[in-house]
């Protein structure tokens, strides 16, 4: 286990305790960081666009470039924060994810900014679940760990939601190139507190090398998968160049189970591991909501544009009663996490992000900003905070410590899997419905009907938590630091 005093290491002086405080706030800056780059560049699109000459469809590439190689790689970044250790691996990450922001920012043509995008979604897959196993071990239960969690999914979901108001902002007073600059400084901050908080852990196992080919052949099977719903906007669902690529995603996601179940190397992730009910549950939860949840930015920040005329700067002001909602509605799952079960805030929160998601699909040309995005955006991101810790404690019950960076990379895998795939299929039928002819009530209706499937999406991970998530026992009680842990679901 990792260790947090000098002297339980046997052998003091030899190397910097780690210091939970600044190992807290690395962990949270990281986690900001990396879901500020899912939104940030949305509000900057069209002119993105625009700047550098990508297409209408092209240009949702820069979203997908870093969410497919981040969610793609991102089992074997947990893999080997395991095996080599996890500051080494998050302090190469975080090197990584600064460089290419660099260099994207400095981008001249398409293909160059998508490229630092993948560059990006590397350096994330390596420092995410690093930054998730030294905070699994750091604080392995009781009421820290319920606060640091809290802590962990506020930076979250605050990160995806500020990231919004941040792009709007850069992109109209400093120009869209500081949506990417802006993740410098907070790289070489976050690799600052990390040199000094985190005490170096020795490589777990040696018994083998990670399985990058299974890694290739997840990443490849993903990205097939979602090139393949995008490009439904010009191929029809039969046509002989969709069932052609699906069907190739679908072999090679094939192969990399049986690469997984078969290779004397390290499996990127123990099949067995998604025996546990809990992870199983917790891991198809995220698939759902982070597929509806990768779109709401989108939709809302188009809607606001180019239905409203809404300037970037005001439409990023505009999302900031979402990140408060967010934030409130991660430290109220702390609260109740003392009394309440995960599996019961997983419910009430679901429901409570689906009703905002159907609220907003009745948005429509002739709306406003307090009658059709205010309210659906307070009542959704409040259900959103409500899910995120109890998410990420659940989804860790009952792993083996040897095991953490490993299940951390696949809840962050599955989620960033789930927001591609999901942007690809909601952003795909909501351009279907619009049609040929674009005015604002045919964008309008089509991003209504894109926010009414994720409202299904959300009631589909409502009735997963319902049935595949067994009911836990009573919680811990408040004034108790016992080793169970109070918000996670009884496996």
């Amino acid at each position: 286990m990792y260790t947090i005093r000098k002297s339980a290491r046997g052998r003091a002086g030899a190397e910097p305790a780690a210091r939970p405080g600044l190992t807290l706030a690395a962990v949270a800056v990281v986690q900001f960081m990396v879901s500020l780059d899912l939104s940030v560049v949305n509000v900057g699109l069209p002119r993105i666009a625009s700047g550098l000459g990508f297409g209408a469809v092209g240009v949702t590439w820069v979203i997908h470039a870093y969410a497919l190689s981040f969610g793609g790689l991102l089992l074997l970044g947990g893999k080997a924060a395991d095996r080599y250790g996890r500051k080494r691996v998050l302090r190469l990450g975080l090197g990584l994810f600064g460089l290419a922001s660099l260099l994207g920012g400095l981008a001249q043509e398409p293909g160059h900014l998508v490229a630092a995008r993948v560059a990006q979604g590397v350096g994330a897959a390596a420092l995410a679940p690093a930054a998730l196993a030294l905070l699994t071990a750091t604080f392995p239960a009781g009421r820290a760990r319920v606060r640091a969690f809290g802590i962990w999914s506020a930076m979250n979901a605050a990160g995806g939601a500020f990231g919004v108001l941040i792009g709007g902002l850069l992109t109209e007073y400093a120009g869209w190139r500081w949506v990417m600059f802006v993740n410098v400084p907070m790289a070489a901050a976050a690799l600052a507190m990390a040199w000094r908080g985190v005490a170096a852990d020795p490589p777990r196992e040696r018994g083998g090398r990670p399985d990058v080919l299974g890694a290739v052949l997840a990443t490849a099977g993903v990205t097939l998968l979602v090139f393949g719903v995008v490009r439904t906007d010009r191929h029809a669902w039969t046509s002989a160049a969709t069932v052609t690529t699906l069907a190739a995603a679908v072999a090679l996601l094939v192969a990399f189970v049986l690469v997984e179940r078969s290779t004397a190397r390290e499996p990127l992730i123990r099949l067995g591991l998604l025996a546990n009910r809990s992870v199983a549950g917790a891991n198809a939860y995220n698939l759902l909501t982070g597929a509806a949840l990768s779109s709401s930015f989108y939709f809302v920040s188009l809607y606001l544009q180019r239905v409203l005329g809404t300037e970037p700067a005001l439409t990023g002001l505009e999302f900031v009663p979402f990140a408060l909602g967010v934030i409130v509605g991660s430290f109220l799952a702390v609260k109740l996490g003392y009394r309440l079960p995960a599996r019961t805030l997983l419910i009430a929160g679901g429901l409570m992000t689906a009703a905002g998601f159907a609220w907003f699909g009745r948005i429509g040309a002739g709306g406003s900003f307090l009658t059709d995005v205010l309210g659906p955006s307070i009542v959704a991101s409040v259900g959103f905070g409500l899910c995120l810790a109890p998410l990420v404690s659940t989804a860790t019950t009952g792993v083996a410590p040897h095991e953490a960076g490993a299940a951390s990379g696949l809840l962050n895998s599955v989620r960033q899997i789930g927001a591609s795939l999901g942007l690809a299929a909601l952003g795909t039928a909501a351009h279907d419905r619009t049609g040929d002819t674009v005015t604002p009530a045919s964008l309008s209706d089509g991003y209504a009907f894109g926010f009414t499937i994720g409202a299904a999406l959300l009631l589909g991970a409502v009735v997963i938590a319902l049935t595949v998530l067994r009911r836990s026992g009573p919680p811990v009680p408040a004034g108790r630091t016992g080793d169970r842990e109070p918000v996670a679901a009884a496996d």
